[in-house]
């Protein structure tokens, strides 16, 4: 039974063997490590940990497993490599399990939302479309005033019916997107690229900052401005129907937009090799296709260790 905060009550382990407090602590650290959480989140989390030394100690173990994820060891280095494997391994596992709960928690606030790997298209109330990209959510706020959502996590398009009275603004990632009549998206997981705009055109503010954003541009993040440039937009929102498409971009680059579509991780262990440059049409739905095209026709070697973890590098 999930507690008020939106993490599992207290007390048995789950059907699924879990123990409820530490699929909680989880939760708080995705939740708390994300760029969206709120003033309301942070109340939450201290009463949680404050509910039950329990609780801190949990708290403490998985914030100090979360913190290892980005420290992986150096793959030329040939001292106990089934340790480094094993390691590599459980790294991928708790990371796939904390992301896993960091989306539980938001599509318990969420109106609708897509799993990892999905895609989704829904009507809005006003009968305007979104879309939603892999493991995204987004909450339904429509006043009389303003038609409002808020992405809470990953990638929405909309294409939105134009209502002069009652203005669309989409507000995620520290972003505020305003539109009359337009198509474009919104990323919210800090994308370089996290606006973008296919008809119309849109206004954006983010930190003080503002700028107009028009069909075929996008918006790229500056030390003090939003720089706004020309940009493939059909291309950026080809997910919509399934396809990845890459023009020239690098591996490393490519890798880390597939691991969006799977759950686990995709680990790159040669930095040269992710600085070769791809260009083709993916799956969505199939992302193991894509690795072993990109292995084909890069000479990568792909190890996939177990479903939640795949190592990329160069040939030995």
């Amino acid at each position: 039974m999930a507690g008020s905060d939106g993490t599992e009550a207290d007390g048995a382990d789950t059907d699924d063997g879990e123990d409820p407090i530490e699929r909680a602590a989880a939760a708080w650290v995705a939740r708390l490590s994300s760029s969206d959480a709120t003033e309301a989140d942070r109340r939450a989390f201290e009463a949680w940990h404050a509910a039950d030394p329990a609780h801190a100690t949990a708290y403490a173990e998985m914030d100090a497993l979360w913190r290892q994820l980005g420290q992986l060891p150096d793959p030329r280095r040939r001292k106990g490599p089934s340790k480094t494997l094993a390691g590599l391994a459980a790294l991928a596992l708790i990371g796939g399990a904390l992301a896993g709960q960091g989306g539980l928690l938001d599509r318990l606030r969420a109106d609708l939302w897509s799993g990892v790997g999905s895609i989704e298209h829904a009507t809005l109330p006003d009968g305007s479309r979104v879309d939603l990209n892999t493991d995204t959510a987004i909450a339904v706020r429509f006043t009389a005033q303003e038609r409002g959502i808020e992405l809470l996590r990953g990638e929405a398009s909309f294409d939105v019916v134009p209502d002069p009275i009652r203005p669309f603004v989409v507000r995620g990632g520290g972003f505020s997107v305003r539109a009359l009549g337009t198509r474009f998206f919104l990323r919210a997981d800090g994308a370089d690229s996290p606006v973008g705009v296919v008809e119309g055109r849109v206004d954006v503010s983010a930190e003080g900052r503002h700028a107009v954003v028009s069909a075929g541009e996008a918006v790229r993040i500056g030390d003090d401005v939003l720089r706004v440039s020309a940009a493939d937009v059909e291309r950026d929102t080809a997910w919509r129907d399934g396809r990845l498409i890459f023009a020239g971009k690098p591996l490393a680059a490519v890798l880390a937009e597939l691991d969006r579509y799977r759950r686990g991780r995709i680990v790159l262990l040669d930095a040269r090799l992710g600085e070769r440059r791809v260009t083709g049409a993916f799956d969505a739905r199939n992302t193991d296709e894509a690795l072993d095209v990109i292995a084909a026709t890069m000479g990568a070697r792909i190890r996939r260790l177990s479903p939640l973890l795949v190592l990329v590098g160069s040939p030995l």
